[in-house]
């Protein structure tokens, strides 16, 4: 089999980057490890940069978005005795929008079955060969156990932090940077309506604690637990307690409303970032290349500005025979992936209790800049609702 591009990983960064590719006329094949139902029911992140829902409604993709996503102004930072909303839409006149990753990926999902672009689930023994040459190709055993080999101009990995694509770069071209932080998070979702209009960032001395939404009738938390801890200790009285004590503790009448916890998990809080994201006829798009804690909701946004980089840099490249955008590609989405890990690293820090009672008074001294300064609160604004694309 030949194609212009293969793409391995089939959630939303491959599948976002092969709809771009087909609207513009370069053909691709996707090669996917998991099943459809798998990668269609995998939870993610439910915060939608203001550009990253332009580049939907853009690709043809945001009908849905549209009609359903919640638009949000703001957030709320919250400390004892403080509740304080950081608008958004006043300070840099941009929003964010809560549409889950997994509504996106059926979006997606259903685009490519639309357009009837060939897809390999459940593939195994996948390897890349020829990354440094004119002919790469890729190796695999599709579901039914039949070997595969897909020749290639180009192959985009975006399989994850786990996937081949990123081992298939020399080994004396990685490096990495690793950040591993010392709690983790309790994922909480909830059969409720949200108890609040916004999303709740809240320091608490117990530990941080977040109040998002899903739908009207969705809601979704998060507590800061140990590294590794079981679900298992957390039965539903015990969440919701702690939830309206870390949630709880400012001055007013606000209650949380609680019902049926419908799923318990913990993340893991990390930052991660490999270079370079381009070897030869290799690119590297989303968590294939980095991978930021979950605080300042970058990690999805994230891959789509890699995607939306690298669709004009195959198109310039293979269409057009223009290869500068393709080799600057990896310095290009690298800017973006560093400021984006610093405030997602800036949020984490600022919000989780760790370390001393010292580390917590610069805590707060960084929330109340927050609420005094307008230069700190239109920072943070810029940052959560998204840089442009190749900032």
């Amino acid at each position: 089999m030949r194609t212009q591009v293969v793409i391995i990983g089939a959630g939303p960064a491959g599948l976002l980057l092969s709809h771009l590719l087909g609207l513009d006329g370069v053909d691709s094949v996707l090669i996917e490890r998991q099943s459809a139902e798998h990668v269609q029911s995998r939870i993610r992140a439910g915060i939608l940069e203001a550009g990253t829902v332009e580049v939907l409604r853009d690709a043809g993709v945001g009908e849905r978005l549209g009609a359903e996503a919640l638009r949000h102004r703001g957030i709320y930072l919250q400390w004892p005795g403080h509740r304080e909303h950081v608008d958004f839409v006043d300070l840099i006149g941009r929003s964010v929008s809560v549409y889950g990753q997994t509504e996106v990926t059926k979006d997606l999902m259903a685009a490519r079955e639309r357009a009837d672009r060939p897809v390999f689930y459940g593939a195994s023994q996948v390897e890349l060969h020829g990354v440094d040459t004119d002919r790469p190709h890729v190796t695999f055993v599709d579901a039914d156990g039949q070997a595969h080999r897909i020749e290639a101009q180009v192959i985009a990995g975006c399989d994850g932090h786990h996937g081949p694509s990123r081992q298939a770069l020399p080994a004396a071209l990685r490096q990495t940077w690793t950040r591993d932080y010392p709690f983790a998070w309790l994922g909480v979702l909830a059969e409720v309506p949200p108890s609040t209009d916004e999303l709740i960032y809240a320091w608490h001395r117990d530990g941080f604690a977040m109040h998002s939404m899903r739908s009207s009738t969705i809601s979704r938390f998060y507590l800061q637990v140990r590294p590794g801890e079981d679900p298992a200790e957390w039965p539903d009285e015990r969440i919701w307690t702690a939830l309206a004590t870390r949630l709880g503790a400012h001055d007013g009448g606000w209650q949380l409303t609680t019902g049926p916890i419908t799923e318990k998990s913990v993340l893991p809080m990390r930052s991660f970032v490999a270079t370079p994201l381009r070897h030869g006829r290799l690119f590297l798009a989303g968590d294939a290349g980095h991978i930021v804690p979950p605080t300042g909701a970058k990690g999805l946004n994230l891959a789509v500005a890699d995607v939306v980089l690298l669709h004009r840099a195959l198109v310039a490249w293979l269409l057009d025979g223009k290869p500068e955008l393709a080799e600057s590609y990896s310095d290009t989405a690298l800017r973006r992936v560093w400021r984006c890990t610093h405030f997602s690293w800036w949020m984490t820090t600022m919000l989780h209790r760790h370390g001393d009672d010292f580390d917590a008074r610069l805590q707060l001294a960084q929330l109340d800049a927050v609420r005094t300064s307008t230069a700190a609160a239109t920072e943070l604004a810029q940052n959560y609702a998204g840089l442009p694309i190749g900032c």
